[in-house]
């Protein structure tokens, strides 16, 4: 969930000026009121790195390198093991997208393993009978939210293309720590007892987080979880098809129809899944090839963003200079503006990827980038854009994100998802159930009759803001570096944060994480008041940035870069438990 930061966080109390690339002469230089960063983590790249949100995850995908798998079969066991100990993020009843980097031939893909809607869902599926949006929770917590799920069978696919160990040997970790039990965390813990999310009051969630004396799991207890066991064993011996044939998939279809707003799903749609797999879409910026996945993906986005800021003077600022942050805000605007009036599942709706990227597009929508906010910029009118209405999606951000780089050099750059903290709530064999419907726009269409382009449609696939990034150098095609983010909407920001951060700023790349988050979206402003400090509060408001005292933005950045003499750098998330470790 974006607006929960970790408490460690919070109470480091040093004020810090960082390191940062040569300010502009006539800039003002604010040091920001945060802790110093937790030094990056290295490691020689022939021995492989991981970057996740967990210790034991990172522990389960560095196994699977020591014993000489690829990247893609650790990322397996990664989502497998954080499947269970961050059951709030992401998990086996989830989507995903994955970008891959193959050292090999120089090639980046696209995998989208995205959920799809119930071939019977139709436009007016979040819809009272009085013809208006329903409340986004009583959405929320329906069997309706459930859209098929697509982690699995996408992980699966990228596996058989490119694994090195056998499928079955990947659960290993998540099999043991299900059954013998695992420590709950501090941030697992807080969300069990969460009073600001209703999943965790849900009667799945309740059962399963009740110890035998009636008291909910403390940070610190041991959780087992013989069902997701079972569940593992059962995916481990007999593949994908474990999840969407036989007695699993009959659950899950079971679990969706129970209650007032029964979903549509059946086990002829579990069965028809298929997931997406193409080239990762790459634009060039500065000296290298920026990549992320194609829509229904928000990643265009992202490339739009940069090659934006590419006509400012960001890159002589820094991130003590107040007029870097305008820039970065009104950057944000601009590109949200576009993404949520455009994009959609490319097989429903036109997306126009060329025009919104197009040089001559991007430097006119750079014009409304200015150093003091004002009135919130219109969407654009790309080359090839279709007449679509406004959009009305929101997108809770129960999502994290993982790197890893294997010992040959190949990368996946990995966000995955249950949508909101907990999903929807409800659990089968284990895990927890997405509610990704949710992330369609309840208003299907605009009050002239132009439809959304994230309107709801039977075996479309609802927009992500999920953007996973691999960077290449332009010139050799190497690997340079791969990052990302969860936090819904706000996923963008925090990725266009961290790569400005390490390419504009010269920041290693645990400093770019740590860096304050600034998300700006139509006239919302939020940030994270407590690490900006008062001067910068004080410097961004009298700018047009609105940020107000008490706001806080929880991402989960994850990422990995390569520096000199093929040493690799990774960086994890304070705002999360996780770590960023070598072999």
């Amino acid at each position: 969930m974006r607006r929960i930061l970790s408490p460690s966080l919070l109470a480091l109390a040093a004020c810090v000026q960082l390191a940062v690339a040569p300010v502009a002469a006539q800039a003002e230089s604010i040091p920001l009121a945060m802790p110093k960063p937790r030094p990056a983590a290295h490691s020689p790249i022939a021995k492989g790195m991981v970057a996740a949100a967990n210790p034991l995850a990172v522990q389960a995908g560095l196994r699977v390198l020591r014993e000489g798998g690829s990247a893609v079969d650790a990322a397996v066991a990664i989502q497998a093991v954080l499947g269970l100990v961050e059951p709030q993020s992401s998990g086996l009843g989830g989507g995903a997208f994955m970008v891959f980097y193959d050292a090999k031939t120089g090639k980046v893909t696209a995998y989208d393993g995205r959920e799809t809607a119930p071939a019977a869902a139709g436009p007016d599926m979040f819809l009272g009978p009085d013809g208006k949006p329903l409340p986004f929770i009583t959405g929320l917590m329906s069997g309706r939210s459930t859209g098929v799920p697509g982690a699995v069978a996408m992980l699966a696919q990228a596996q058989k293309e490119h694994g090195k160990l056998a499928w079955k040997s990947l659960f290993k970790d998540a099999e043991t720590l299900a059954a013998d039990g695992f420590v709950v965390s501090p941030r697992l813990a807080g969300m069990i007892n969460s009073a600001r999310a209703p999943q965790a009051s849900a009667p799945d969630a309740v059962k399963y987080f009740t110890k035998p004396d009636g008291q909910r799991y403390q940070a610190g207890d041991v959780l087992k979880n013989p069902a997701y066991a079972e569940t593992v064993r059962r995916l481990a011996a007999e593949g994908p098809s474990a999840l969407y044939e036989g007695p699993i998939a009959q659950a899950i279809v079971d679990r969706v129809h129970q209650g007032d707003l029964p979903g549509g799903m059946t086990l002829a749609d579990l069965k028809a899944y298929k997931p997406r797999s193409a080239d990762a879409l790459c634009r060039p910026w500065k000296v290298y090839a920026v990549c992320v996945p194609n829509p229904q993906s928000s990643g265009v986005a992202l490339l739009q963003a940069l090659a934006m800021l590419e006509h400012t003077d960001i890159a002589k600022r820094g991130p003590t200079d107040p007029v870097a942050w305008t820039l970065l805000a009104q950057a944000e605007r601009v590109m949200y503006a576009d993404r949520d009036r455009y994009v959609g599942d490319p097989s429903f709706v036109t997306v126009p990827v060329q025009g919104l990227l197009d040089p001559k597009y991007v430097a006119e929508r750079a014009k409304l980038i200015t150093t003091t906010a004002g009135d919130p910029p219109p969407f654009g009118h790309p080359a090839g854009a279709p007449k679509v209405g406004v959009d009305a999606t929101k997108e809770p951000g129960g999502t994290t994100h993982f790197v890893v780089v294997d010992t040959k050099g190949n990368v996946v750059s990995m966000t995955t998802t249950v949508e909101s903290i907990f999903g929807n709530g409800r659990m089968v064999n284990g895990f927890f159930l997405n509610n990704q419907m949710t992330d369609f726009s309840f208003s299907p269409t605009e009050k002239d009759g132009a439809p959304a382009a994230n309107a709801v449609a039977g075996g479309k696939r609802p927009r992500s803001s999920m953007s996973p990034v691999i960077m290449l150098d332009k010139k050799t095609g190497k690997f340079v570096a791969a990052l990302g983010s969860p936090g819904g909407n706000a996923i963008l920001s925090y990725n266009l944060k961290a790569v400005v951060g390490v390419f504009d700023w010269g920041l290693n790349m645990q400093q770019a994480v740590s860096l304050p988050n600034l998300v700006a979206r139509g006239d919302a402003y939020s940030g994270d008041a407590d690490l900006f400090g008062p001067a910068m509060l004080s410097a961004l408001n009298a700018r047009g940035v609105g940020v107000k005292t008490g706001q806080i933005e929880g991402s989960g950045l994850q990422g990995v870069i390569v520096r000199k003499g093929g040493v690799l750098e990774g960086g994890a998330d304070p705002r999360r438990e996780g770590v960023a470790k070598g072999l």
